[in-house]
């Protein structure tokens, strides 16, 4: 199941994230050392959504909003070096 995801970006730190009834039950977190570089630091899903693919989907958010401002990513959440290691797809964005 597709969920809406939302970004927010007040110029030093990031997120592409999900929310429900006012609360934020899904996150991928990352902070700016640059115009056009990020590191990615912490990916969250509430246990709810767990096992449905959402980290998948934040991270898609991620790759696709890097790749249309010309972003470079440095993963430092374990999640999203492993996506990185297991989908070379993605690999131009990585910094």
């Amino acid at each position: 199941m597709a969920h809406s995801i939302e970004h927010q970006d007040n110029g030093s730190r990031g997120a592409f994230y999900i929310q429900r009834n006012g609360q934020r039950t899904a996150e991928m977190t990352y902070s700016r050392t640059h115009p056009s570089l990020v590191i990615v630091d912490h990916t969250y899903v509430d246990p709810s959504l767990r096992g449905h693919g959402v980290a998948r989907q934040l991270q898609d958010a991620m790759v696709a909003w890097a790749r249309g401002t010309e972003t470079k990513v440095i993963p430092v959440c374990s999640y999203v070096k492993v996506q990185f290691d297991r989908d070379p797809s993605i690999r131009d964005v990585l910094a």
